[in-house]
């Protein structure tokens, strides 16, 4: 049985359902706030997790010992609470809009995002005090009725990969993955489509055109 831990606020359960539907054996999965520790404990074979982290680039280069696959992006939010008048009217924020606003947690200059520090931050816009900037699909999952998460148009977004160790590939894991890049079962978890030339490509076009007109014969 495959095990997946997934960071909170993502939203894997559509990929949870088409891998168990191809491997009755199973997959256990669940949510966590740092996934990547419980790989490096051996409780997970896989993460989902949000980058950057330092532990798996402590230089410039991947750190050796992981595979990497990127899958999608995290628009940025930020929390307002839900009696302001960000609130009320409802619509997408700038950093101008928010500008007196005081903040209780962003993304620092790393892009690291503490999941912890942000729900701490939440609490205190529940209170009806600032703001708290971070991913929008995170913002949702935590915030509660006080709290009403907006998109945030001066944020970066946040970057979300499957990460696992190479001594610990398996057929599993790629097939996991391959759930997750939207490849069909019948695919080939290795194979990539050959790009065609421009003369290629046009060469082609004349076929098909030639096959849906074909030359009639002159009567004599």
């Amino acid at each position: 049985m495959l095990r997946l831990s997934f960071v909170t606020g993502t939203e894997p359960g559509k990929w949870l359902e088409r891998y168990r539907s191809r491997h009755p054996q199973g997959l256990e999965a669940w949510g966590s706030e740092d996934p990547l520790k419980e790989l490096l404990q051996g409780l997970s074979e896989i993460v989902l997790l949000r980058l950057p982290d330092p532990r798996l680039f402590p230089g410039a280069e991947l750190d050796a010992r992981f595979h990497l696959v990127r899958l999608y992006e995290e628009s940025p939010g930020v929390a307002v609470p839900k009696e302001s008048v960000y609130a009320e009217v409802g619509q997408p924020l700038t950093q101008a809009d928010i500008a007196d606003e005081p903040c209780h947690w962003e993304p620092g200059s790393d892009g690291v995002i503490d999941v912890s520090a942000v729900r701490e931050g939440l609490s205190i816009v529940a209170a009806n005090v600032g703001v708290v900037k971070a991913p929008g699909p995170l913002l949702k999952t935590l915030s509660k009725k006080l709290v009403r998460p907006l998109p945030f148009v001066d944020g970066e977004p946040t970057p979300i990969a499957l990460v696992w160790l190479k001594e610990k590939d398996s057929p599993e894991i790629q097939d996991f993955v391959a759930v997750a890049r939207g490849r069909r079962a019948s695919s080939s978890r290795g194979e990539v489509k050959k790009k065609r030339t421009a003369r290629e490509k046009t060469l082609a076009k004349q076929q098909r055109r030639k096959n849906h007109n074909p030359v009639k014969k002159r009567r004599r």
